[in-house]
C-alpha cells in the first residue's frame, strides 16, 4: 500500500529505523510504502514501513533502491529528517567497509563505537545558514552538537546482545570507522596511514548521517560488514567494486540475520 507522509506520520506507528541496502525491503511484514517530502529534498527511497518480531521498524535504502546514489551524494539529511518524521526512537545503520587491520576479516562483523569524518564539501547539519524556512536553525541559535561518543550504548548493546542469537556470524565488539569521502577508494599511502593510527575499518557513509541522527534526538549504532581488505593490508591485492558487492549479496542474509535478531532488543 502507498500512501503520503503526512504532517501526523504518527499512525505509522514506527519504532524503530533502519538505512540499509535495498535487499532488506525483503525482510519487513505487513508492508505500508511512504514517500515523505522534507525541507532538504526527497530521501534516497521511499520508506517501507512493517513489522519485524512484533515491532514496527520504517527502512530506507540509503543509497536508492537501486543504487543510484554513490556514497558522496546521499540525501543523507532528506533520509534522516524522514526517519524522524516517523517518530522512529532508534535507527540501527548496517554499512559495508574495508578492514585496515589483518586480524579484521571479511564476512565478519564490527558494532563500531567510534569514527573519524574524513569527509568534505556534505550537508552535516540540520542548524545551517540558509537552512530552509521552519527547520531547525534556519533563524535560530547556533548549536554545537555533543558527539564524543558517537554511537549510542543502548543500540551498541541490542546488536551485541543479537550477535550471540545469530549462528555462523563472527561479530566483533567495537571498533574505530575512518569514513573517506568516496566514491574512490585508499591509496596504498592512505590505508597505511589509517592502518599507522590505530583505525580498524573504512567506509563511505557513516558521516553526517551519525551526526544528523544526534541532531535529531535519535539514539544510533552501525553494524559494519567487512567486505575486503583496504589497499595494501596484509599484502592483499587493491580492492574492488565488484568484489565490495560480490561480499554484500554473499553476506546479506547474515545482516538480515542479525539486525531481525536485535529488534527485539531495541530501546523502546
Amino acid at each position: 500500500m502507498l500512501v503520503p507522509l503526512t504532517d501526523d506520520a504518527s499512525e505509522l506507528g514506527a519504532e524503530i529505523g533502519v538505512f540499509g541496502g535495498s535487499g532488506f525491503y525483503e525482510f519487513l511484514d505487513k508492508v505500508t510504502i511512504v514517500e515523505p517530502a522534507t525541507p532538504f529534498g526527497p530521501p534516497a527511497a521511499p520508506l517501507a514501513v512493517g513489522t519485524i518480531g512484533g515491532r514496527r521498524v520504517a527502512f530506507l535504502a540509503r543509497h536508492g533502491r537501486h543504487h543510484e546514489y554513490a556514497a558522496h551524494r546521499v540525501p543523507f539529511r532528506a533520509n534522516v529528517w524522514a526517519m524522524a518524521s516517523l517518530g522512529v526512537r532508534s535507527i540501527v545503520a548496517p554499512c559495508s567497509v574495508g578492514s585496515l587491520q589483518p586480524d579484521l576479516h571479511p564476512g565478519e562483523f564490527v558494532v563500531v563505537d567510534q569514527l573519524v569524518d574524513r569527509t568534505h564539501g556534505r550537508p552535516d547539519t540540520f542548524h545551517d545558514v540558509g537552512a530552509p524556512t521552519g527547520t531547525p536553525g534556519a533563524a535560530g541559535p547556533v548549536h554545537h552538537q555533543t558527539f564524543a561518543d558517537p554511537y549510542d550504548p543502548g543500540v551498541r548493546r541490542a546488536l551485541l546482545q543479537a550477535a550471540g542469537d545469530v549462528e555462523g556470524v563472527a561479530v566483533h565488539d567495537g571498533g574505530t570507522m575512518v569514513v573517506i569521502n568516496g566514491p574512490r577508494f585508499s591509496t596504498r599511502a592512505e590505508s597505511a596511514w589509517f592502518r599507522t593510527m590505530g583505525w580498524h575499518v573504512v567506509n563511505m557513509t557513516g558521516t553526517p548521517e551519525a551526526v544528523l541522527a544526534a541532531e535529531a534526538g535519535i539514539p544510533y549504532a552501525s553494524v559494519a560488514l567487512i567486505t575486503d581488505y583496504d589497499a595494501g593490508v596484509d599484502g592483499r591485492e587493491p580492492v574492488t567494486m565488484d568484489a565490495v558487492f560480490a561480499m554484500v549479496e554473499q553476506n546479506v542474509d547474515n545482516v538480515r540475520r542479525l539486525i531481525t535478531a536485535a529488534v527485539p532488543h531495541l530501546p523502546a
